[in-house]
């Protein structure tokens, strides 16, 4: 059974908001330099060295288990990191940062009716409610946008976009239906199988990468060092702690995030109907997680 999320749970899917609503922006720079597979395999690529020679160092080995435990391990590097990674760095050649990540606020609404059927943690009409209201205050963010639906290649972006997020929404029940591991061995196994795959993509599609200026190359060593080596160890700890239905947490502040960066970063203008959609999806927040909310708040 899945616990009620205690304080470092709430801090960890804090941070994790954090740093995946700043990522959308960091792959946009990347994109000046790179293609999108280059950027989705070198993410990949120098996420999965990180971890690996965090493992060396403190000593953890390659798990032992039967097929079961690598079948999850495979479906997981696939759901996880090579197929989204691909989606978005290609999506966000047509469409804007803050739609990619706006697109994430659709993994709740995924990710509910399938931990309901595939794991264990029940759907009930309070987190229906919660979860629905959140994803009509992103709803709200990208409302002036749909008016340019069906233009070129943006309509296949958007959909880029959000068949990401349906990856990301699988990954989670797969991870919290995997086989017991050590939380840094599977995040570090995951983006190997990511970069096994995407290698030979890219080297076919794009080619050889060679060094396109500081700005875009600074964006890739960012990416494949802080939101996909740390925030893939943190993903995978809140999910096996908490919960995937609990990780959705991060990707309601996805949204809010990527709009704040671009706004803070990029000196963009917030419409008004930002705060609107932000109280909307701060109440959903705090209807779908109620319990563990208060539990947080008065320490009991």
């Amino acid at each position: 059974m899945v616990k009620q999320p205690d304080h470092r749970d709430w801090s960890c899917v804090i941070t994790l908001g954090l740093i995946w609503g700043a990522t959308f922006m960091v792959v946009a720079i990347a994109l000046e330099g790179y293609g999108p597979v280059t950027v989705a395999t070198a993410r990949t690529a120098l996420g999965a060295v990180t971890l690996l020679l965090l493992m060396r160092a403190t000593g953890r080995r390659l798990p032992g288990g039967g097929g079961a435990l690598w079948w999850s391990i495979i479906v997981i590097g696939v759901l996880s990191t090579a197929l989204p990674f691909v989606l978005l760095s290609w999506g966000q050649q047509y469409v804007p940062s803050a739609f990619a990540g706006l697109s994430m606020a659709a993994v709740p609404l995924m990710v509910l009716p399938l931990a309901h059927f595939f794991s264990d943690e029940p759907l009930n009409l309070r987190r229906l409610f919660g979860v629905s209201l959140g994803f009509s205050g992103a709803l709200v963010l990208i409302g002036p946008g749909l008016a340019n639906l069906g233009q070129g290649a943006e309509p296949l972006a958007q959909l880029a976009c959000v068949g990401a997020a349906l990856c990301y929404a699988c990954a989670s029940i797969f991870t919290r239906r995997c086989p017991p591991i050590d939380p840094v061995t599977l995040s570090a196994l995951t983006l190997v199988v990511g970069a096994v795959i995407l290698l030979p993509i890219m080297l076919m599609t794009e080619g050889l990468p060679t060094w396109q200026g500081t700005r875009p190359s600074l964006a890739i060593i960012t990416l494949g060092l802080i939101p996909t080596a740390f925030a893939t160890l943190l993903r995978v700890a809140i999910i096996r702690s908490a919960g995937s239905v609990f990780m959705t947490l991060v990707n309601y502040q996805v949204p809010i995030w990527s709009m704040v960066f671009g706004a803070w970063i990029l000196s963009e203008a917030l419409p008004l109907r930002f705060y609107i959609a932000l109280s909307m999806i701060l109440t959903g927040l705090a209807i779908s997680q109620w319990f563990s909310l208060r539990k947080m708040l008065i320490g009991r």
